[in-house]
């Protein structure tokens, strides 16, 4: 990236949701403020105006909407072209499938000489037919029109090279892994968090908690967590389940009957902006999904001293080191889930040992800063490659 004379290098930053940005993305902007100019473009709304974005830089709304609409796509399509042309960026990067799509062509088109684009979890690994041939068919042509390519973990950017979505020639990963690695100081460790969660749900002191937090959908094996929790809270009376997250799919009348004699100790949060509080209350963290770029939540509970129970696919196994900081079994096979449930439910000295070693691992190898500082690195060895 070689900037004109006189003038600092320019970066754009391309999402959909401006929650993309604030969960995964400002952390890096601001660090990226170091060494080039920074404008963030996403489907901003009124609301967004009052939240506190960094100062020294530039927003741009521009109407990128999640699902398929070909008039709507083509309008924000037009408008990236026009802003990439005007702006005369060094840079685009660009997160999550149709703002990477958009974005990468429009970046193409209008001459930008680098164009980034980071992969997370392939939403087409579940589909099947036309659907899966379609998507899959994007990622590949999101990944043509791009100059270099990141994904958020070392097995995901293995399944895209086998797969033949990226070429190992231009695809990369972030230190070890992660779209924005996780912010220490705010998960960890907190007792008076811890009680007053607790005392919320009405869940004991005592009582063994299970978490999970994120999305509530198909995708992420929610109703396989359901069923594994039936089977062991069978034969531990002191367990507990909570479900953070919104209910996209319409699962809770599902996850109540899947939960059978234990939906008493079922419980439900549908939104919360103090996730640290939760994995804090938390004693294991669950995520048995079928499909993930990386398991941030993973590294999240970790940074708190929580151990994972996840499913052994690309993504998560980057994120839990088996029998270390916690334990896998094979997606959709419930029998192993509620196994591992089980052994952690009942062994208290595992739950803190691995707990212990889960949040070292995250401290050393995931920290924001850890992976903000990697991808400053990486820009300025693309500014490099282009001075050459």
């Amino acid at each position: 990236m070689s900037a004109a004379p006189g003038r600092r290098p320019r970066v754009c930053i391309v999402v959909a949701a401006p929650l993309t940005l604030k969960a995964f993305m400002l952390g890096h902007a601001k660090a990226l403020t170091g060494i080039a100019d920074v404008t963030l473009v996403a489907n901003f709304l009124p609301e967004d105006a009052s939240y506190p974005w960094p100062e020294g830089i530039a927003r741009v709304a521009i109407p990128i909407v999640r699902p398929i609409s070909p008039w709507a796509d083509f309008l924000a399509l037009i408008a990236l072209l026009r802003l990439f042309r005007q702006e005369r960026f060094d840079l685009v990067h660009s997160i999550t499938p149709k703002a990477g799509l958009l974005a990468m062509l429009a970046a193409r088109m209008g001459g930008v000489p680098l164009r980034l684009h980071t992969f997370t979890g392939q939403v087409w690994v579940t589909r099947t037919g036309l659907m899966r041939a379609l998507l899959k068919s994007t990622d590949r042509l999101v990944a043509w029109l791009a100059t270099h390519a990141l994904a958020d973990s070392g097995s995901q950017r293995e399944f895209l090279i086998a797969e033949n979505i990226v070429a190992a020639t231009k695809s990369t990963v972030l230190a070890k892994g992660s779209i924005c690695g996780v912010d220490t100081v705010r998960f960890r460790p907190d007792a008076a968090a811890r009680e007053r969660i607790r005392a919320g749900l009405g869940v004991p002191s005592a009582a063994v908690l299970f978490l999970y937090l994120g999305r509530i959908n198909r995708d992420k094996g929610l109703l396989d967590l359901a069923h594994a929790f039936a089977e062991a809270g069978g034969d531990h009376a002191d367990l507990h389940l909570l479900l953070v997250g919104p209910d996209e799919a319409l699962l809770g009348p599902e996850l109540e009957v899947a939960a059978a004699g234990c939906a008493g100790r079922l419980h439900r949060v549908d939104y919360t902006d103090r996730p640290e509080e939760y994995f804090a209350a938390a004693d294991v963290f669950c995520l048995p999904s079928y499909r993930e770029g990386f398991g941030t939540t993973i590294i999240e509970a970790a940074a708190a001293g929580i151990p994972a129970i996840g499913s052994n696919i690309y993504g998560i196994t980057d994120a839990v080191v088996e029998g270390e900081t916690g334990l896998m079994f094979d997606a959709g096979n419930t029998r192993q889930l509620a196994q591992s449930m089980r052994t952690l439910a009942g062994d208290a000295g595992l739950r803190v040992r691995m707990g212990q070693k889960a949040k070292v691992r995250a401290e050393r190898d995931f920290s924001a800063t850890v992976v903000s500082a990697a991808l400053v690195e990486y820009y300025r060895s693309l500014m490099a490659q282009r001075a050459d």
